[in-house]
């Protein structure tokens, strides 16, 4: 049976077909479009040449893009007035600065050879806007000019790293030190440590030491030496090891037993050039001549060098003799104790009878006084009143690890040995 559809009918289907068509191919036209735009975006961002905002330069946390930084340097005989005069400071704001900064950095204590800068306005070259002092070379303090006078102290970015070092010694630690291009202060650092147990200067040829340690860097540049945490010291085919341990909220350094390196007395009372003379009961006097006792060790160097105590206690005699020690000091240590500096060119600041001594505080100076052919330190040490040998004598210890910190010192102490031991080997 035929079906008879209206013409009407069919022209409407027509146009709805074709119109279906022609969104269809609109469609595939918008893919095609997007799909070639996208590329030649990709392309012009390829070739494109990325703008790069420079990061302003920066100095003492200063952006200096917009100032000349005039620098230099401290010299001799110079104080705060000459330097800022010479830019142009007048003499009413350099008053106000002495005068305010005196709680943030007393500018009297300006050092020889430390940097300055002078930040300068690069439009009106007499303006100063900022002068800034290098106290050390991490601390620094700024003083803003412009409008009302600002002071402040600020640090330089400060990197401690973690270092170790071992050696051989040929010549000196010092020496050793120098040649494998270690900071030559971790020497006298570790006579810090050691300054109890080993003499320094007797250290031998083929003593070797190992040391775990920290330094300081500022800008890539070595500032000094931080802790030492380590160390193990070769003297004379004998293990000193040295560990730092904190107890009590005290830090101090202890051995492999757990007893404390600081004794009551320091190893010598100077820094010497030779033991000219050593404890004896019948030595030949250059002076006199003839054969008598010297119960002490003589200590040959320049006159005026410094001469501390060997240990806390009270000056008890201070005198001169002309026919004998010249200017000479006596130090009460304890109950047991006493020690004696003769010859000396003269007497430590503050230093008289019955005052009290630190160990390690300047006592006096070298010299030749009273019966002497030539600058030295005679030294002596007495225990229960009778005269000793300087260089035999066994200083009681100071305070050991607590027994109730020993289980962690311990396992402290294994960890650090551990370390010590994988460091290169001597």
């Amino acid at each position: 049976m035929k079906i008879n559809i209206p013409q009407k009918f069919r022209r409407l289907t027509k146009i709805l077909i074709w119109s279906v068509v022609f969104i269809l191919l609109l469609q595939v036209a918008y893919f095609i479009y997007e799909k070639f735009e996208t590329k030649r975006i990709e392309k012009e961002l390829a070739e494109q040449v990325e703008v790069v905002i420079p990061e302003p330069v920066m100095l003492f946390n200063i952006a200096i893009d917009s100032f000349n930084v005039v620098s230099g340097e401290v010299r001799s005989g110079q104080n705060l007035s000459d330097i800022l005069v010479k830019q142009g400071v007048s003499m009413s704001k350099i008053d106000e600065i002495s005068k305010k900064s005196i709680q943030t950095f007393d500018v009297r204590k300006m050092k020889i050879k430390n940097l300055y800068y002078f930040f300068k306005n690069k439009k009106d070259t007499s303006k100063v806007e900022y002068f800034i002092y290098e106290i050390n070379p991490v601390d620094y303090v700024v003083y803003q000019l412009s409008d009302s006078l600002r002071i402040y102290k600020e640090k330089k970015p400060m990197i401690t790293q973690i270092k170790t070092a071992s050696g051989v010694i040929n010549s000196s630690l010092w020496n050793t030190m120098k040649e494998q291009a270690i900071s030559p202060v971790l020497a006298m650092d570790l006579y810090e440590v050691y300054q109890w147990t080993i003499d320094f200067f007797g250290i031998q040829k083929g003593d070797k030491f190992r040391v775990i340690y920290e330094e300081n860097f500022v800008y890539g540049k070595s500032v000094g030496i931080g802790r030492i945490f380590a160390a193990q010291f070769v003297h004379a085919n004998e293990d000193f090891y040295a560990f730092r341990f904190t107890q009590n909220n005290e830090d101090s350094y202890f051995d492999q037993k757990g007893k404390s390196l600081k004794t009551a007395f320091l190893k010598a009372p100077l820094v010497y050039n030779r033991i000219s003379s050593v404890f004896s009961n019948s030595r030949f006097h250059p002076v006199l001549k003839i054969r008598r006792p010297h119960h002490g060790v003589d200590y040959a160097a320049p006159t005026g060098t410094p001469v501390v105590s060997i240990g806390d206690g009270t000056v008890i005699a201070k005198a001169f003799q002309a026919r004998g020690g010249g200017n000479y000091l006596k130090i009460k240590h304890n109950s047991a104790y006493t020690t004696s500096y003769m010859h000396l060119s003269k007497f430590g600041a503050g230093i008289a009878n019955g005052v009290r001594v630190k160990q390690g505080q300047v006592i006096g100076y070298v010299g030749s006084t009273g019966l002497s052919s030539g600058p030295h330190l005679d030294y002596r040490v007495f225990h229960n009143g009778t005269p000793i040998d300087p260089l035999k004598m066994k200083a009681p210890p100071s305070i050991p690890v607590a027994e109730k910190y020993m289980a962690d010192y311990t396992i402290h102490r294994d960890s650090l040995i551990a370390k010590l031991q994988e460091i290169e080997r001597f």
